[in-house]
């Protein structure tokens, strides 16, 4: 599965969390530690706020290890808030359009994980998400599907009860085809304000999510990204992280919104 990174703080060079560190997401790319598969050389993608009201992103298929635009860029551009995402494919084709984050109007989204038997119901999930917002899907991932079905369902409102409402969905239509797999996710999607991290299986095995705030400035990744003992700590399982700018980072509980909704 993929590997990903979020920051919200102080404005730094993206490579200082990126490039630099000695288990770095790009190194990550190449030799992941808790991930299912080792490598995740399927494309990367960044994702960033600067002066302009939506954000930047750059995404390519090439493996983020032999990129050499994705260092240069990184060197180059700062940032207060960004995403960087290096994939894994579960079955979708590699492709630019496939690569994460996602943007849409303010929002960046990416995610960690996989909608079991995602063939079998995609075509029941696409035609969950409204015309107006369809029209902007490029790629064929089930990553984006629940993205764009999460907008549907509020997320520039209520992130945390849209995406439990996302997620109740699509368990739904996996229940009513048998499938057995698992639908797992972790994920994050900010405003380019405001940033909210999930970790959920429905197995209650979701992958794994990490966060760290240090003098105003938080980070969130799917494996830490230096010494797990610098100030590391785990997302619960079943639970999102909501971080509001002006208030204080908070953990939240995924499963009693789903929970709410089926009641």
């Amino acid at each position: 599965m993929c590997r990903f990174l979020a920051y919200r703080g102080e404005p730094i060079f993206l490579t200082d969390l990126v490039c630099a560190p000695s288990h770095s997401l790009v190194h990550q790319s190449l030799h992941a530690a808790e991930a299912k598969t080792e490598t995740n050389g399927d494309g990367f993608g960044i994702g960033w706020y600067g002066e302009r009201q939506v954000p930047g992103t750059y995404r390519e298929v090439r493996p983020a290890w032999s990129d050499e635009n994705l260092r240069s860029l990184c060197d180059q551009v700062r940032s207060g808030l960004f995403f960087a995402h290096v994939r894994a494919s579960t079955g979708t084709a590699t492709t630019r359009a496939n690569c994460h984050p996602f943007a849409h109007g303010r929002h960046l989204f990416m995610h960690n994980g996989q909608i079991g038997g995602y063939s079998r119901i995609k075509r029941r999930i696409e035609a969950l998400i409204p015309d107006d917002l369809y029209e902007t899907r490029h790629g064929t991932t089930d990553s984006e599907a629940i993205f764009l079905l999460a907008i549907a369902n509020g997320l520039a409102t209520d992130p945390v009860d849209a995406m439990a409402r996302t997620l109740k969905q699509v368990r739904v239509l996996m229940v009513e085809a048998g499938i057995a797999e698992a639908l797992k996710f972790t994920a994050a999607v900010t405003d380019g304000e405001n940033l909210w991290a999930y970790r959920w299986s429905c197995d209650g095995n979701p992958p794994t999510l990490y966060f760290r705030e240090a003098g105003g400035n938080l980070l969130v990744v799917s494996e830490p990204i230096d010494d797990k003992t610098k100030g590391w700590r785990e997302v619960p399982k079943g639970c999102g992280l909501v971080a509001r700018a002006g208030s204080e980072t908070r953990v939240q509980c995924l499963n009693e919104a789903m929970a709410q909704l089926a009641a």
